[in-house]
């Protein structure tokens, strides 16, 4: 078969939620990789954290979130969603995770202390609020992954 011919079907991307995530994750892992950075990826889905990053013998457990970008900051929750038949259940990540890595679209990664994050969904600004507030911001520079 002549190489040239073969054609292989466009993906069909989705918005489910396990699929955002999927890509979100990949793309973290995507810039983490040329950083020359050490992780590990768990086996299975039952683990609270996505990502194990290997920081010369100290180890982090790393939850990658997907940043929406909107009114001049990144939002994204700071705990799961799940839901059965009867109930919407929300969980945090304290004690289970250490960092949240936050991809959003503007290609930056952001790092988020679990412990510093609040319980359920988190903004980090990007550009000055319009009404002027200046005191109890998250400034996303504060949190952007190193270079």
């Amino acid at each position: 078969m002549n190489d040239s011919k073969l054609r292989l079907p466009k993906p069909k991307l989705t918005n489910h939620p396990v699929d955002i995530g999927l890509r979100t994750e990949a793309s973290i892992l995507s810039e983490l990789t040329p950083r020359r950075c050490a992780m590990l990826v768990p086996w299975g889905v039952s683990q609270r954290y996505d990502l194990v990053l290997d920081l010369g013998g100290e180890f982090l457990r790393a939850q990658c979130k997907t940043g929406r970008l909107s009114d001049g900051a990144v939002g994204f929750y700071t705990r799961s969603i799940r839901t059965n038949t009867k109930h919407i259940l929300k969980r945090g990540y304290r004690g289970e995770a250490d960092l949240f890595l936050v991809y959003p679209e503007n290609s930056q990664i952001y790092t988020v202390p679990v412990d510093e994050a609040p319980g359920d969904r988190m903004l980090l600004r990007v550009a000055p609020p319009l009404n002027g507030q200046a005191r109890r911001i998250r400034w996303a520079q504060d949190y952007e992954l190193p270079g």
